[in-house]
């Protein structure tokens, strides 16, 4: 994959490594080519330039990598890392071209190295977070099955882009009905934009995409809105005279184009296209108004970041966002894929612990918050370069691209058919609403998992609605909290066959709990809970506001003689566990014995203090544990629950 990702770099029969001191006219030479990119002919001259300065070994190993030739960059690397005056990069280069050869455990020692000496690096954390997970991340997923795609040449296939029914995608293949344009610097025809038919998943019947769109350089990968009446695509172009002079390869830049009268308009470029850093790969919503992108402009995370942007009322392209660490490396990240139905991100890294060479990867985008960077793993990923993942709005086929060995020569286009999506996990949706369907705004929602761990909380807006990211096939309980209404339990369980679930909430007040408890009877021990008390900080009295609600719970106990009554009792995290374990204690007792004096068979009101455990809201009272709470979120936490046992 050399060709479209030219301007997102890094890494010999062996020569004699001796270090110079100052670059000679050849090396000097070299990096002019190396500047250019061209790799081949860098190769030349700092081969023949003897000795390199450590820069230039370093330099040298890069043409290596660039042109696959991973055992000269591995010896070479190897070289630099155990000199003395190596650079911390120089493990990471190391390592990954370690684990490009398959050299899995050495790998793992030079990373290891290289997040001691830079642990705050993004790279350095991901692989301590993912260590474990490699054997995983290796281990071929039975529900995903990858097939080499038949029409492939032995030139550059890649990129796929989903056109109607059909499938867009960029190619190197020689086309004779068209006159042949200067050749690139890996040796082969420039990118063209093609279009294919697909045949139970195999594409077939390529041909130009349209001729008009064929520049005298690059063109491709593309992206599609609109209907497919929008696109946006990657493009090199021509050098104006007045930038020649530098000699360097103009970076990758993104044009639009739209279909009018059954004809693409000419190219328009975008606004943020510069000649001093590249921006590509880019990705548009259905609807056209927001575009996922690649670029390595000044101000990124380091090496090629992914980026998004919208347009405003007018139609005109916002501020371009960063999407921060969660997505961003000081590696390379590209060829975005953003999936708006399910709100998941695919994209390409090798910053990301993977697999070797370029990995895909998969991000869940909940509320704005962005889950961890998951490897997609084999059969996807191998320690090739695995790259430009699409996949269908039902998650279950796609198509991405690798240089993997057992295709048809460079980079080619595979299929990959996923007959399980458990994989993505789910995410839950609904609405707060009382039994009249009426909507529920303000309602503080929170998601605990079958251990009672507090996971994720949401206050609804003005249309009810909270959403929550869950793994597959997983216990779950809901819980809704508002002035005036009861507080609600909901529990279910993740085994939607689709990604989507919807589970809603549904509020009673008080008066609705009464007549249902008196007039139907129903077993509210399953279904249904009292609206709790709360105390104040580091007190366990009873509030006067509070006995109001104590005094309908007598009431309807001294109505129904069977009614027994469970109550558990809460502090916030602001002291010691066993401190607080004794206060909640001391609380439940004040619950039960005001309840108790005034109630007949009195033993049918129990209960005990569970301290600070299952809070409403998960406060940060200790290092590295939930997030800083005001003293009202602290209040909630503060309180006595009542369960019915028996009706």
């Amino acid at each position: 994959m050399k060709t479209i990702i030219i301007f997102f770099g890094f890494i010999a029969g062996f020569i004699n490594f001796s270090i110079a001191q100052e670059k000679s006219k050849k090396e000097i030479e070299g990096d002019k080519f190396l500047f250019t990119y061209s790799y081949l002919k860098a190769i030349d001259l700092y081969t023949e330039s003897k000795p390199l300065t450590l820069d230039g070994h370093r330099n040298l190993a890069k043409s290596y990598l660039k042109t696959d030739q991973f055992i000269k960059a591995e010896k070479i690397d190897s070289l630099i890392a155990n000199h003395s005056a190596f650079l911390p990069e120089d493990y990471y280069n190391y390592s990954m071209v370690l684990r490009r050869n398959g050299e899995t455990e050495k790998a793992n020692i030079w990373m290891n190295k290289f997040q001691v000496l830079k642990p705050n690096d993004l790279r350095a954390q991901s692989f301590l977070n993912n260590e474990s997970k490699l054997m995983k991340y290796e281990k071929n997923n039975p529900y995903n099955e990858v097939k080499l795609m038949t029409f492939n040449t032995s030139d550059e296939d890649f990129g796929t882009a989903f056109y109607a029914d059909k499938i867009v995608f960029s190619s190197t293949r020689a086309n004779p009905k068209f006159v042949k344009r200067k050749y690139n610097l890996n040796g082969k025809p420039f990118l063209d934009l093609y279009i294919s038919d697909v045949k139970d998943g195999e594409l077939v019947k390529p041909k130009i995409f349209d001729k008009k769109l064929s520049g005298i350089m690059h063109d491709g990968p593309a992206s599609f809105s609109n209907q497919n009446t929008f696109m946006a695509l990657t493009r090199n172009v021509k050098p104006q005279e007045k930038d020649k002079a530098s000699k360097k390869v103009v970076e990758l830049q993104i044009f639009f184009s739209s279909l009018v009268n059954k004809k693409w308009s000419k190219p328009i470029p975008f606004f943020l296209n510069s000649l001093n850093y590249s921006v590509g790969h880019p990705c548009l919503t259905p609807d056209g108004e927001t575009m996922y992108f690649t670029s390595d402009m000044p101000g990124g995370m380091g090496g090629s970041d992914i980026y998004k942007i919208s347009k405003d009322k007018n139609g005109i392209w916002g501020t371009a966002t960063n999407l921060g660490s969660s997505v961003n490396t000081e590696g390379d990240e590209m060829f975005p894929y953003y999936i708006e139905k399910n709100d998941i991100l695919f994209f390409t890294s090798n910053g990301h612990l993977g697999l070797g060479g370029l990995d895909v990867f998969s991000i869940r985008f909940n509320n704005g918050k962005a889950s961890q960077a998951i490897n997609m793993g084999s059969p996807i990923n191998s320690r090739f370069d695995d790259f430009a993942f699409i996949l269908g709005e039902n998650l279950d086929n796609g198509y991405f691209s690798s240089n993997r060995t057992g295709g048809a020569g460079d980079d080619d286009i595979y299929r990959i058919a996923i007959s399980n999506n458990e994989f993505f996990g789910k995410k839950i949706i609904g609405v707060a609403k009382d039994i009249n369907n009426t909507i529920l705004p303000n309602t503080f929602v929170s998601l605990q998992n079958s251990k009672g761990e507090f996971l994720d909380s949401i206050t609804t807006k003005e249309d009810g609605s909270y959403s929550f990211l869950a793994e597959a096939n997983q216990n779950y309980k809901l819980t809704g909290f508002k002035i005036d209404f009861i507080s609600r339990d909901t529990s279910f369980y993740t085994d939607s066959k689709e990604y989507i679930q919807q589970v809603d909430l549904i509020l009673l007040t008080k008066e609705e709990v009464i007549l249902k408890q008196i007039e139907v009877g129903i077993d509210l021990g399953k279904v249904l809970s009292f609206s709790p008390i709360y105390f104040d900080f580091d007190r366990y009295n009873i509030r006067e506001n509070e006995t109001a609600e104590l005094d309908q719970i007598i009431q309807l106990m001294n109505k129904n003689q069977n009614l027994t009554i469970e109550i558990k009792a809460y502090t916030d995290c602001r002291q010691s566990d066993e401190y607080n374990q004794i206060l909640s204690d001391k609380r439940a007792i004040a619950t039960i014995e005001y309840i108790s004096k005034k109630i007949t068979k009195p033993e049918r009101i129990y209960g005990k203090g569970y301290g600070e455990k299952f809070p409403i809201i998960q406060c940060k009272c200790y290092a590295n544990e939930g997030v800083i709470c005001s003293e009202i979120d602290h209040q909630k936490n503060r309180r006595t629950e009542f369960i019915v046992i028996k009706k």
